[in-house]
């Protein structure tokens, strides 16, 4: 990829961190006329903060290595804060990028000063049911795109109808409200967005089957609407498996669906191949069928792409895991620069920007030697603190610890760590050791931390993005760049 040539009128970028104001001589106007992004890809990484992606850094490639999203060209910081909190939550991060609306936590895509109110139970006792009684939707950069005629998609391994993927195309005052959000994807419908046009999205892919089928057969749907077989009656292409995936070809005049799991999809490490695609194959496939609307002659495309599993890994204090889901989520990233460098040299049309919505409170302890990359027989960033002579370090009570802790997390020994087993490199390698931490969750409740994230860009109108900047200012800037 020629980075060195990235100011024409594509823009990809990648936010994880750091967020940038557009420079004083530039004014929205020019960017528009000038170096308009008629393609854009957004890459979010949940939950991946600044010590996921170091930790990741070092895990794939070592400490003088690189992921995808350390070359992208531009970068900037980014403050997630929410409106009502420190610490943001998915849902309230993710749209103050899509509506650029501060949002209060768990409110998807309102605005400003929505309450978010929890669903009540319906019919089968699930809490479904919308008790929204405030607020208004707020635009999302995804219904702007399809205002101006582009196409539109959706890539997630989480459940399409999860917080982060969610606030991109639709709108509620609580993240909960999935069976409504399903109903928001389904053109002619009740309760679809009409903001999305006539036609829908044009691609989504990733979990979430459950939120779109009958109660009697398996899911959550207590008005018994087969929502992927009114999809189907519409002209989308309805896929459930990688089979089914793989016979899907470029064609405008037919969206496609895929939902690959009743819920959340599986982690990539332990996902099966022929059930479930990767976000990798999910990205290209997507990019593919976009690729039409990106030529001379089309409107562009607006794609979203989540790797949801990061957050995932980290809330269980699985460390691997997260490491393992931060590389596969890069992975896609690359994928995607190589497609779109294919069909747009040098990314002249098109603007990729890649971040995170907010951080955990994963760290990385003492003063280590260099560890190198993770191998079978190399535990990397993933092993014990060691001194230089390769001696693991000992806490005050004589017994190593782990490179990686967590502030917050389910695995904290009660009383003196001296009353325990010795950690050894084999214990905290396994994919599933859950690292230890300094206050005690609920299992699976680490929590969400309130650093700034980083993000990089590149392509159409990446340089816009410098400095340190608030997450509804990177919607600002998106809007800039692609003249929306």
């Amino acid at each position: 990829m020629r980075l060195s040539t990235l100011a024409g009128a594509i823009l990809i970028v990648t936010l994880a961190g750091c967020a940038a104001v557009p420079p004083a001589s530039h004014s929205p106007a020019q960017a528009s006329n000038e170096a308009r992004a008629k393609n854009v890809i957004f890459f979010l990484g949940d939950g991946m903060g600044l010590n996921t992606l170091t930790a990741a850094r070092i895990f794939h490639a070592g400490e003088e290595g690189e992921l995808t999203i350390d070359r992208l060209p531009e970068s900037a910081f980014v403050k997630t804060f929410s409106n009502d909190a420190m610490v943001t939550d998915s849902a309230a991060g993710m749209a103050a990028y899509m509506t650029g609306v501060k949002q209060n936590n768990g409110v998807i895509s309102m605005s400003f000063g929505t309450r978010s109110v929890a669903p009540g139970k319906d019919a089968n006792g699930n809490a479904l049911v919308s008790k929204c009684e405030n607020g208004s939707p707020a635009t999302t950069l995804l219904e702007l795109a399809r205002s101006r005629g582009m196409a539109t998609g959706v890539v997630t391994n989480t459940s399409v109808t999860d917080a982060t993927p969610a606030s991109a195309y639709g709108h509620g005052c609580h993240r909960k409200l999935e069976t409504d959000f399903a109903a928001m994807l389904v053109p002619g419908g009740a309760g679809y967005n009409n903001a999305l046009g006539a036609r829908g999205l044009d691609v989504l892919f990733g979990g979430g089957r459950q939120f779109f089928t009958p109660f009697e057969f398996g899911g959550k749907r207590a008005d018994r609407r087969d929502l992927l077989a009114e999809l189907g009656k519409q002209g989308f292409r309805v896929v459930s498996n990688t089979a089914e995936f793989n016979t899907l070809d470029a064609n405008p005049q037919q969206p496609a669906i895929g939902l690959f799991a009743a819920n959340h999809m599986d982690y990539d490490a332990t996902r099966d191949p022929a059930k479930q695609p990767s976000l990798t194959e999910m990205t290209r496939k997507a990019i593919d069928l976009l690729a039409p609307h990106a030529g001379p002659t089309g409107a562009g495309f607006f794609l979203v792409v989540e790797g949801g599993l990061i957050d995932h890994a980290l809330h269980a204090t699985l460390g691997k895991r997260a490491l393992q889901e931060t590389v596969s989520y890069n992975a896609a990233m690359q994928a995607a620069l190589d497609k779109m460098e294919a069909l747009d040299p040098g990314l002249k049309n098109t603007l990729i920007v890649a971040t995170a919505d907010h951080d955990h409170t994963l760290l990385l302890n003492g003063y280590t030697v260099r560890t190198g990359k993770t191998t079978p027989t190399n535990p990397g960033v993933l092993g014990l603190v060691r001194n230089l002579d390769g001696s693991p370090k000992l806490d005050r009570e004589g017994r190593p610890f782990t490179i990686i802790g967590f502030g917050t997390g389910e695995n904290r020994t009660n009383g003196s760590r001296g009353s325990k087993p010795a950690l050894t490199d084999e214990i905290v390698t396994r994919d599933d050791y859950h690292q230890e931490a300094v206050v005690r969750t609920r299992t699976g409740a680490e929590t969400h931390g309130g650093t700034d994230v980083y993000l990089g860009a590149a392509g159409a109108g990446a340089e816009l993005f410098r400095g340190t900047i608030d997450n509804t200012r990177v919607f600002s800037l998106i809007k800039t760049a692609a003249g929306l």
